[in-house]
């Protein structure tokens, strides 16, 4: 019986009734994030303005956070790169674990620099960490604390800040489970609207868009238990663009809600050959989120075809938003919805639901419990036993 379809009792004795719940109310929390969006609008472009008129030269937007919030950098960065303002911002994804670290290696003293950091919690360590040391380092600082925890150490610094912008995700949004879901994808959706040149009208679309796959993701779980049938030990997920940055949180949701059970690998398609491609056995599955950029996607189909037409993996399957487009002579997890075809980093949102389906359903099958993956109690929701060293100037 499908996951998503068995009651809240069923759900509890396999220890997933948490991630589940919380997969399957995202779309739900898409809208949220949305009606928040429009109701801080005016806030948030007096917050950029500000910094605008204030700064010389350009000024540095890095996105930050650790582990599965580093991601949400690495998937929005590339699209923005596209469609931001890059003629006021340079965008990049740096995460807290790395200018924690080396704070030198990443932050300049000169430069006008806009710190936005997602967290779940708020309380990791190395976040907190990430922001003092931006504090010492950087003479003209500015934050945006993107989080979904009001009483976490972050929201609570940036509460009574002129120069931190709070931006609170919706309640349910802090996941409860050991997996971030709902966090990570509301994260992302909120900093694209922020820093997205699109217009409110088309923004709106998206959203819709999104939440109707979303639902999709849901209703064709049938589809995902299919393709895990079969004997499977290993899974690669593979994209390109934003949808490469994305393919980082995939593998790690497979990692965390398997406790390492079912290997994983992550890369862009076409740096795939270099290398990595010898990963892929007869017990593997290997996932390609297809762009529907027409010059993108031709990379991500080439590496679908090349696999399958080799024979060395188990499965290989594309995710994708159109069938139709993709023309895939083999597997493909696809939607209905083609009206309006989703820019990157917004595809990557009902995307990564099927992979957080995929990451669920492996849990189980290993007989791992997906509400507490780690049974040795060596990964925590919240990191624990971060040493942090103080930093002078």
């Amino acid at each position: 019986m499908q996951l998503f379809k068995k009651s809240q009792s069923e759900l509890s004795d396999l220890g997933a009734v948490i991630t589940a719940n919380e997969i399957k109310q995202q779309p739900e929390l898409w809208n949220e994030a949305w009606e928040t969006y429009q109701e801080k609008k005016e806030t948030i472009d007096a917050f950029l303005l500000d910094i605008q008129q204030k700064a010389t030269g350009k000024v540095r937007v890095i996105f930050t956070g650790a582990g599965t919030s580093a991601y949400v950098g690495d998937t929005i960065v590339p699209y923005l790169n596209k469609t931001g303002d890059t003629k006021t911002f340079t965008f990049e994804s740096i995460a807290t674990t790395d200018i924690v670290a080396a704070p030198l290696d990443y932050l300049n003293e000169e430069d006008w620099t806009i710190l936005v950091s997602f967290a779940r919690s708020g309380n990791s360590p190395e976040s907190i960490a990430a922001v003092d040391v931006a504090n010492k380092v950087v003479k003209n600082l500015r934050h945006i604390t993107i989080t979904c925890a009001a009483e976490g150490s972050l929201a609570k610094a940036a509460a009574n800040d002129s120069e931190n912008l709070l931006l609170l995700m919706p309640e349910r949004s802090n996941d409860q489970g050991f997996a971030m879901t709902g966090s990570f994808s509301c994260m992302t959706l909120s900093a694209l609207l922020i820093f997205d040149k699109a217009s409110v009208e088309e923004k709106k679309q998206f959203v819709e868009t999104m939440i109707t796959m979303g639902n999709e993701v849901i209703d064709q779980e049938e589809q995902l238990q299919t393709i895990l049938k079969a004997p499977y030990g290993r899974i690669v997920y593979l994209g390109s663009g934003s949808l490469a940055g994305l393919t980082r949180e995939a593998q790690l949701k497979v990692l965390e809600l398997t406790a390492g059970k079912v290997a994983t690998m992550f890369d862009s398609s076409m740096g795939f050959r270099h290398g990595p491609k010898s990963f892929v056995d007869d017990q593997t599955i290997v996932f390609v989120f297809v762009n529907n950029d027409e010059y993108t996607r031709q990379y991500d189909v080439d590496i679908l075809e090349e696999i399958r037409h080799d024979q060395i993996a188990a499965q290989t399957i594309a995710i994708t938003q159109s069938s139709e487009q993709t023309a895939f002579a083999g597997t493909s997890f696809g939607f209905s919805e083609k009206e309006v075809l989703l820019p990157e980093a917004y595809l990557a949102l009902p995307f990564v639901m099927v992979a957080q389906t995929v990451s669920l359903i492996s849990s189980v099958k290993v007989g791992n419990t997906p509400d507490t993956p780690s049974a040795t109690g060596t990964v925590n929701r919240v990191v624990k036993g971060v040493t942090i060293h103080t930093y002078e100037v």
